[in-house]
């Protein structure tokens, strides 16, 4: 079952991803993009952390996608975290 839109969380500094959620059912799934492979999506390098929201929501569906299929063969463990790396970009 596809993951839902739900809440932009933001740029996270520290770990170089950009954080929002989205929901399977009632349940809501943490997720995360890291910079490069946003970066990667754009076509471009080097993003500065204050436009990262905007280059999200341009690539929204995108993501989002992508963060729903990986969720799909990901085993269901409580707390698991939807991370997406540059590996998974050429899905």
């Amino acid at each position: 079952m596809p993951l839902m839109r739900d809440r932009v969380i933001g740029h996270d500094l520290e770990r170089l991803a950009f954080r929002f959620t989205m929901l399977s059912g009632d349940e809501v799934v943490q997720c995360q993009i890291s910079d490069a492979a946003m970066d990667e999506l754009a076509g471009m390098q080097g993003t500065e952390s204050s436009a990262r929201q905007a280059q999200f929501l341009s690539l929204r569906e995108t993501i989002e996608r992508i963060a729903s299929d990986i969720y799909d063969e990901a085993p269901r463990v409580p707390g698991y975290v939807v991370r997406i790396f540059m590996r998974h970009l050429g899905r």
